[in-house]
């Protein structure tokens, strides 16, 4: 089955047509490591997760490169309030970051390369683009001129002019122009540098990730993946600075973004007070309750954050784990099952499938297909023991209305409407109360 995505590059859904059947090159920008990774951080860690998976499920060969940032001004200023070494801090980060990767079920990708062990490919692109005229070096600075570049806002679908009016420009008195950026910056006495024809200093964000990319993709690849606020001018000038220093027509050619994470429909960030750190929901629910509130809603739009969420989420994953065993043997999922993924990762819509295939399987049908098809998403990787320590202990029911709610069913099963007395059982469960028919009665208790 063909694999549709929304591709920013041209703004419409398009089929995937990969540069090479036999190896996909997938590369997405991941941490710059000078906080604790937030709610919003965990979209695309969860998006392109899947989208690794599909992939894999489709090609034979995927090559999926997430970066480390781990030098950057917010490091450094992060490590000087805290005191610490940015080494030190980027670890800590960077160990951080990874057992969210872990707690969110995510697969690791194939490469993970940190900046700070590739400074010689950033200084030699830098050189190369001196030397094609796109760049030029000025006091110890290294900036690319983006008037030479004629193609610069094809991925915002902007012009230039109306990118730098919409945007926070940095001020040098060093640009030749206001919009040009910094390929290279000097380092002060106490920060960190590397010796460069230049000076001492460190290269600009955006270089890192064309420099990681082209090593382990080449100088044209299939998917560049990202969140949305990544176009400009991150993305923008990654284009930019690659396909002139690689002589390129293209550098990758589908960009995939996903929305932002808001809460009470404002966008999560730090200047709102509205950061919800991943690392603190690991002792109180379950990763996989947190992946299937992710993926929720599409990629494409908005996510509001909330309790009730999280409450839902949370009790479907109770309802399924009804009938997960780790004995069940995994099935090939079949493409009918998947086809809402290829349709631009409907992970709505995949969610919906899942449903109709528990309502299946709960009357015996097709249960390792339901099992299968939740672990392809990356769900079901507890056992039962592992996922009853998350469960919520408090009951939102009372004896009375337990009481009633049996009568209710007892009436529908003896008038043998068995939807409604499922669909009764099911409300019991959700509200904290496990019910069990034996010798004529119902027991129940609270789970």
């Amino acid at each position: 089955m063909d694999i549709f995505l929304t591709n920013n590059l041209t703004n419409k859904k398009e089929q995937f047509i990969p540069k090479d059947k036999k190896n996909i090159g997938m590369y997405v920008c991941g941490p710059t490591v000078y906080d604790d990774p937030h709610i919003g951080n965990a979209r695309p860690l969860v998006i392109f997760d899947i989208l690794f998976k599909l992939l894999k499920n489709s090609f034979s060969k995927v090559t999926y490169v997430r970066n480390i940032t781990d030098i950057d001004d917010k490091i450094i200023k992060s490590s000087q309030d805290q005191k610490i070494s940015t080494k030190k801090l980027a670890e800590k980060i960077t160990t951080s970051f990874n057992e969210d990767c872990k707690f969110l079920n995510c697969e690791n990708p194939t490469y993970q390369p940190k900046a700070t062990e590739h400074i010689d490919l950033m200084i030699e692109m830098i050189n190369e683009l001196i030397k094609k005229g796109f760049a030029y070096a000025i006091n110890n600075h290294v900036y690319f001129e983006v008037k030479k570049f004629s193609d610069y806002g094809e991925l915002s679908n902007k012009k230039l002019e109306d990118l730098i009016a919409g945007s926070r420009v940095e001020v040098s008195e060093n640009k030749k122009n206001p919009e040009d950026f910094v390929l290279w910056k000097p380092s002060n006495k106490d920060e960190p540098s590397w010796d460069s024809p230049w000076g001492k200093g460190r290269p600009g964000w955006h270089l890192e990730c064309s420099a990681m990319s082209k090593k382990f993709l080449g100088n044209e690849f299939d998917i560049h993946g990202g969140g949305i606020d990544l176009i400009f001018p991150h993305h923008e000038n990654e284009i930019a600075q690659s396909r002139c220093a690689n002589e390129s027509k293209v550098f990758a050619r589908y960009w995939i973004h996903n929305a932002f994470i808001t809460m009470s429909n404002e966008k999560m960030a730090k200047s709102q007070g509205n950061i919800l750190k991943i690392k603190n929901f690991r002792n109180k629910v379950s990763g996989q309750v947190i992946r299937l509130a992710l993926i929720s809603s599409h990629y494409r739009q908005p996510l509001d954050w909330n309790d009730k969420l999280i409450d839902d989420c949370q009790n479907t994953l109770d309802k399924w784990y009804r009938l997960y065993s780790s004995n069940i043997k995994f099935v090939k999922v079949s493409e009918e099952v998947l086809k809402p993924l290829y349709e631009d990762l409907n992970t709505p819509g995949y969610i919906a499938n899942l449903h109709q295939l528990y309502e299946k399987a709960n009357k015996g049908e097709s249960k390792e297909l339901f099992v299968s098809a939740c672990k392809f998403i990356g769900l079901f990787n507890e056992d039962k023991e592992q996922w009853e320590k998350y469960k919520k202990n408090k009951v939102s029911i009372n004896e009375t209305e337990i009481n009633n709610k049996i009568e209710l069913r007892n009436i529908a099963r003896e008038n043998k409407d068995y939807k409604e007395a499922d669909k009764i059982r099911d409300e019991l469960y959700d509200k904290g109360v496990l019910i069990e028919d034996k010798d004529g009665k119902t027991l129940w208790k609270f789970k």
